[in-house]
């Protein structure tokens, strides 16, 4: 198939997919859909929208990052496209999504820091039901279903480790920095395929 009649299809395929969503969300009580499958040639790349947190296992594709500045390894979630700590001014209404195809996360407060290195814990006693408002300590989100999302309130600044109750053990926890002029840190890299 050549180049151009894939990219014909595609788009013939999104204005499909952008003409029945309304309708198709309406009965379901959502607003979400799966892209159909493609063959390995064809690949699709999604942006993250502004202030948001994508997140799921390190294998599923997240990969992990080994950050030289908070001297650990993180995994699991991102701002863009592959793990790293992550990097919000005060204030802000942050969408927490769960990006796997069919794993339920949950995103918790671990501990709050004050400099480098982000030592985390052992063995949390993370939450799985939801608390708190507002993220601080003891805020959990609760389970996030695959492809569903959450909304977070970033009240004080600080600066927070974060993990999942259902897999901080496997790798899925983070540097959360809530300061006027924090940024996301470098990207790691995809996982081995």
């Amino acid at each position: 198939m050549s180049k151009r009649i894939a990219a014909l299809s595609l788009a013939a395929v999104a204005a499909g997919l952008a003409a029945c969503a309304g309708r198709d969300a309406n009965q379901a009580g959502g607003n979400s859909f799966a892209l159909p499958s493609f063959s390995k040639s064809v690949s699709i790349t999604a942006t993250l929208p502004k202030d948001t947190i994508g997140e799921e296992l390190p294998t599923e594709g997240v990969g992990t990052v080994d950050d030289t500045y908070w001297k650990a390894t993180l995994g699991g979630f991102t701002q863009s496209k592959y793990a790293q700590a992550l990097g919000f001014p005060p204030g802000t209404k942050l969408t927490l999504m769960n990006l796997s195809a069919d794993i339920t996360h949950t995103l918790d407060y671990v501990k709050k820091i004050k400099k480098p290195p982000a030592n985390f814990p052992n063995n949390p006693n993370l939450p799985v039901t939801a608390s708190g408002g507002k993220f601080g300590k003891g805020y959990a989100s609760g389970p996030i279903s695959p492809g569903k999302s959450v909304t977070i309130m970033l009240a004080k600044a600080g600066i927070y480790l974060i993990g999942c109750a259902f897999h901080y053990g496997e790798g899925m926890h983070t540097v959360l920095v809530i300061n006027k002029n924090a940024t996301p840190g470098p990207e790691g890299t995809p996982p081995a395929q």
